[in-house]
């Protein structure tokens, strides 16, 4: 009770230790005593007073000092006892013993309920039984307190100091990944990792720290810094509309090293309206600049002018191969339990490889660290519920998700009436946990697998599955360097079947398997240095393919290729740094080798002739383990932005990129039937260039901005099919494709607003993409070796995404989409050849399909939001393609009659309204 009380006394005086520094003092005082040199100081520095016991006056001091502060000399006197110190009203020193004085109460110091703070207590714990307004209060409280960060012994050893440490949401525990800790004077900043962790070197002293975080409530700490040390900070969720959209960089554009990064949070349960009412954060990367899709339903996208498989797709460092469900209206990712998604489609950093486009990076919620909770939804078509809680409180936690569609209704709504004869289901599961070892060890598991099953017209049954699993092991070795150790395994295989006629009764099967282990180092000299440096290596088995007769009618001839086996291997390093506060740079080196591995063969050509099976003079067999090719290179990798003004940048990146496996399709966007294939003897890797510059504003205090880019990009070794080219069950694969040349470029204009009722964007792309298959020969040859439009060469993209708030628990959104019809090849005449009509056709690509227009509108209602409320719900009124606008998916024809007759084939020409319903107990 006498130090409540003495406590109590200094801070209604207010006193601050930092007040005492006008003082100089100096002097010898060898083998001295305590009150020696107390009472010497008090006499040369009067009104100097200090108060302690007399017991302590033959306490030996050894002191030499030199114009030295008060603060200094205090340390010095108390080092190596256990006597603390106070100063009060600059002139009176309080010593204590085994205890020390703080400048402030515990923020539950006055509270009515009676809130004590026991030892092994939380701040979480305590927030619990406080009204909200009492939250408030300790949030400013802490805002307000002064932390101590390091050994007050370290303060002369050096100007500089590392702090470390996880930001965290104080509801759940879960880390926040790319949160901004950062100073604004002097100017400089981090963010946090995948695991929400920080390191940040800063001058030692006294500092006004920030945090910042999408969809968090901004906070700031007061923090005196002595020597290296740990600061935890956790932050409270900013009540937003629920259905609400955040895309943002990790910082703001204009603060951000790279060039055409987005980052998609999926924090408060994101939606734009979307067919069938189902949040998806891939259908909601359609919406950003120089991204697109070959139409409506299509599963994949296409990034800057790139296939749908040059995309590399990760899911907790895990790659996808098939991203869609159910046609690709649906995407492989459950929003519930997805955290956020990095988009880089330039400034590629050098841990990132394998596919030359784009990497879309989905991370994983580590799951609810404090409390169990409940969260589902019912749409139209599908089911959802996410698990989630602490394995034990704050320390580990597992997030369990899983999907499952229940009515297949929605085909009546296609105009194809051989679709409205089908049915269609899937199902998925993904799961993580999270373990924290100790202060230096996290251990992280997660899983997913999904299965979709759907017949079209009762006849050819199509079931395809993916799964994959990873574990991950970070070992903090000190403040400024850590480790990051995994290992992964990816499958995706399908099964075909076709039935209906007896005689031609067939199965098909398909598998590829994916085994990648990656160790990784990061390493924070200083403020302005990151230094990333690892090794990967991935092992490839593939199943090309295995067609066999199905039944005892069939005719079929059973065909089954030989499995192939590969090795990409990488070392790779990458510094970001900042030259001054206006420049920072990035450069990195990835040197990447891919083996081609028996068994397996290789056909032999006649010199001079191309590569068709007739001119095949020999069979090269190789044995188990043999390497049967070797490619590899450098990868270069270089970003840099000036700041021009506080709101004002430029950037410019340059990346060359490397893939060594392909997919090979007959359609235009990702179908269950397409095939994953290593490059081979003949198959070379693709090489992309490309290089990218832009300009970035922010006006009206960073509440718009505004961003201008432009890039070109050049590709070697694009796979392009000859005409009729068979693709499936092909064992000289080599003699239907062609390596060519692939060239895009494009301009992307986008202005974002995220204050105010009115939110959302604008974005615009002009783009280019063009291809050129120039081989040796006439037949390796298209359109007479010129370029010509690739296949998602779509040069105009508008879209404008608008949220209106009416208040939190209501708003209303309204999305206009409109781009060039995609390239399609027509028939321009006909002519009969031994009795049977033969259409030519114009050059590939010549003509397009129809423009694409779409516009949908979505009124959100959330329930209220009080915090004790065990279970919170929302619905979502949306309607998809609000104007019902035939949109061409593609254009066909046949012939009827003797004529010949072009159809347009829609998949929504009605607008399609949808009812979800959002729950969340805890």
């Amino acid at each position: 009770m006498r130090h409540i009380l003495l406590t109590t006394l200094i801070f209604i005086c207010g006193v601050s230790i930092g007040n005492a520094q006008d003082f100089s003092l100096s002097g010898n005082y060898a083998n001295a005593l305590f009150k020696d040199v107390v009472s010497e100081v008090e006499a040369l520095n009067p009104p100097l007073k200090f108060y302690y016991k007399a017991e302590w006056d033959s306490i030996p001091v050894s002191l030499v000092l030199d114009e030295v502060s008060l603060q200094n000399f205090l340390d010095a006197l108390t080092k190596s006892t256990s006597l603390n110190f106070y100063v009060h009203n600059r002139s009176s020193v309080i010593v204590t013993n085994d205890f020390e004085i703080k400048p402030e109460l515990p923020f539950y110091f006055f509270k009515g309920q009676g809130v004590q703070q026991e030892e092994g207590d939380d701040y979480y714990s305590i927030l619990e039984g406080l009204r909200d307004a009492d939250k408030n209060m300790a949030q400013e409280t802490l805002e307000t307190k002064l932390f101590e960060i390091g050994r007050m012994a370290d303060r002369y050893k050096g100007n500089e100091a590392t702090i470390e440490g996880y930001i965290k949401d104080i509801t759940t525990g879960e880390p926040l990944v790319g949160a901004s800790v950062f100073l604004k004077k002097p100017v400089m900043g981090v963010v946090t990792d995948p695991f929400g962790y920080f390191s940040f070197t800063l001058p030692k002293g006294k500092h006004e720290l920030f945090v910042n975080s999408v969809g968090m409530k901004p906070t700031k700490r007061q923090i005196q810094v002595y020597g290296d040390g740990k600061l935890d900070v956790e932050m409270e969720s900013e009540i937003l509309a629920l259905k609400e959209v955040e895309v943002t960089g990790e910082r703001d554009n204009v603060d951000q090293l790279q060039t055409g990064v987005a980052k998609l949070s999926m924090k408060n349960i994101k939606q734009i309206p979307t067919v069938l009412g189902e949040a998806d954060i891939m259908k909601i990367a359609l919406t950003l600049p120089g991204v697109q899709t070959v139409g409506e339903g299509a599963s994949g996208f296409n990034v800057r002018g790139g296939g749908t498989d040059q995309n590399l797709i990760l899911i907790n460092d895990v790659p996808i191969y098939n991203t869609n469900h159910l046609f690709g209206f649906f995407s492989a990712f459950n929003p519930e339990v997805i955290s956020s998604a990095n988009l880089y489609k330039s400034g590629i950093q050098a841990n990132y490889g394998g596919r030359i486009s784009s990497v879309f990076d989905v991370a994983l919620r580590d799951g609810n660290k404090r409390d169990f909770s409940i969260k589902g939804g019912i749409s139209p078509i599908t089911g959802k519920v996410t698990i989630e809680g602490p394995l034990k409180k704050d320390t580990s936690s597992f997030v369990l998700g899983v999907r499952s569609t229940y009515s297949d209704y929605i085909f009546s709504l296609l105009d194809d009436p051989n679709l409205r004869n089908s049915q269609a289901s899937f199902s998925d599961f993904i799961t993580k946990f999270n373990f924290k070892l100790d202060e230096k060890n996290t251990l992280v598991f997660s899983g997913y697998h999904s299965r979709d099953n759907f017949r079209l017209n009762s006849d050819s049954v199509y079931q395809y599955f993916n799964s994959n699993a990873s574990v991950q092991w970070r070992h903090n070795f000190n403040n400024k360097l850590y480790l990051l150790t995994s290992a992964s395994y990816a499958n995706y295989s399908y099964n075909l079947s076709a039935d209906e006629i007896p005689v031609n009764a067939f199965e098909l099967d398909y598998e590829i398997n994916h085994t990648n282990f990656k160790s990784e180092i990061n390493y924070f000299p200083n403020s302005k240095n990151n230094l990333r440096m690892g090794i990967t290596s991935t092992w490839y088995n593939l199943n090309p393919g295995e067609g066999r007769a199905l039944g005892d009618s069939s005719l079929i001839t059973d065909v089954l290729l030989d499995r192939e086996n590969g090795l990409e291997s990488a070392i790779y390093f990458g510094n970001e740094f900042e030259v001054n506060p206006r420049l920072s740079l990035y450069a990195g080196i990835r040197l990447s080798m891919f083996n081609l591995i028996g068994p397996g063969k290789s056909y032999v050509y006649q010199p001079g002739s191309p590569k068709e099976p007739e001119f095949i003079t020999d069979t090269l067999h190789y044995s188990n383990g043999q390497i049967i090719k070797t490619y590899g290179g450098p990868e270069y990798r270089f970003s840099a932005r000036q700041k021009l003004r506080d709101d004002l940048s430029v950037k410019f990146s340059y990346d060359r990129t490397r893939q060594y496996i392909h997919m090979l399709s007959n359609s235009v966007s990702i179908s269950p039937t397409d095939t994953w294939r290593l490059s081979n003897t003949y198959i070379r890797p693709q090489i992309g260039d490309q290089i990218s510059a832009g300009l970035y504003k922010t006006v009206f205090g960073k509440g718009i901005e505004i961003s201008l880019e432009g890039y070109y990009k050049k590709i070697r070794n694009v796979l392009e099919y000859k005409d009729g080219a068979n693709l499936l069950l092909n064992e000289v694969l080599e003699t239907d494709v062609i390596n060519s040349e692939g060239r895009a470029y494009g301009v992307e204009f986008m202005i974002k607003r995220d204050i105010g009722k009115v939110s959302g964007w604008m974005s615009y792309t002009y783009a280019r993409s063009l291809v050129k298959a120039n081989g040796e020969f006439p037949v390796e040859q298209i359109n007479q070796g010129d370029y010509y439009p690739s296949n998602f060469d779509k040069p105009h993209n508008l879209v404008i995404i608008s949220n209106y708030k009416f208040n939190r628990r209501v708003n209303l959104s309204l999305n206009i989409n409109y781009s060039t019809g995609r390239p399609a090849t027509f028939p321009a005449s006909k002519y009969t050849f031994n009795n049977q009509p033969v259409l030519l056709y114009t050059e590939r690509n010549q003509y397009r399909i129809p423009d694409y227009f779409r516009m949908d509108l979505a009124v959100n209602f959330e329930g209220n939001h009080k915090v004790k409320k065990r279970v919170h719900g929302s619905w979502s009124f949306s309607v998809y393609n609000l104007t019902g606008r035939s949109n061409a998916y593609s254009v066909y024809f046949l012939s009827e009659g003797g004529e010949i007759n072009g159809y347009q084939l829609s998949v929504f020409a009605n607008p399609i309204p949808t009812i979800t319903y959002n729950f969340h107990y805890r």
